[in-house]
């Protein structure tokens, strides 16, 4: 592996986990597009819009929010310290999760199957959902301050990839899925292993801020 390469490697998988687990969690968007998988329909284009959009989102926050914030050493100060607050404090959500799992489970009701009104229900799940402002263009983008210009980019493409991971192996995979997030002990496992990892992304950007 090259030497730029590597260099690369450690922001994309840093962007990349920080998606992951800010994606991964239950949620109207999520269920939705288990509820699609199981019907086995429109699937395609339900998890292709999902990621699409989680992308555009993304790549909006890195490139605005993240340069703004690079552009003053204050803001940098305040961005590095509030994420890291904002993933400890997620941390401990996911920990507490993981004490008292939920289900993920398909949404029951009438089921249109044309492709129109499908599809702008699942933008109407990412649009329309506050906190996902809130994760992927001021969370995700601002803890992109600390890369710069293709450490930027391969971060934004890492955080891209975790969320086109989860839609479409939700949606393709949502037959094999379903039983094993139905049981409140899947969950517990997978928010304790997100809990763990937003603390240690956490403890990292202290670390990085004490250290400059």
């Amino acid at each position: 592996m090259s030497v730029f390469a590597a260099t690369l490697l450690q922001p994309a998988i840093t962007g990349f986990l920080i998606g992951l687990g800010l994606i991964v969690a239950i949620g109207a968007q999520n269920a939705f597009v288990l509820r699609q998988g199981l019907l086995r329909r429109h699937v395609f284009a339900v998890t292709t819009v999902c990621a699409l959009s989680d992308a555009l989102l993304i790549v909006a926050g890195v490139a605005g929010l993240g340069t703004l914030v690079q552009s003053s050493p204050l803001l940098i100060a305040a961005a590095t310290l509030g994420g890291a607050a904002f993933l400890a404090a997620y941390a401990v959500k996911a920990g507490r999760r993981a004490l008292d799992p939920g289900r993920l489970t398909a949404e029951t009701g009438p089921v249109s199957s044309a492709l129109g009104p499908t599809l702008a229900a699942a933008l109407a799940f990412t649009f329309l959902n506050p906190h996902v402002y809130l994760d992927t263009v001021v969370l995700v983008g601002s803890l992109s301050a600390q890369f710069d210009g293709s450490a930027r980019i391969a971060y934004a493409v890492g955080a891209c990839a975790a969320s086109a991971l989860w839609f479409y192996g939700l949606g393709f995979g949502a037959r094999l899925l379903a039983p094993v997030f139905a049981r409140p002990a899947a969950w517990r496992v997978l928010d304790a292993l997100i809990a763990l990892v937003m603390a240690a992304i956490a403890a990292s950007l202290l670390l990085a801020w004490w250290r400059g």
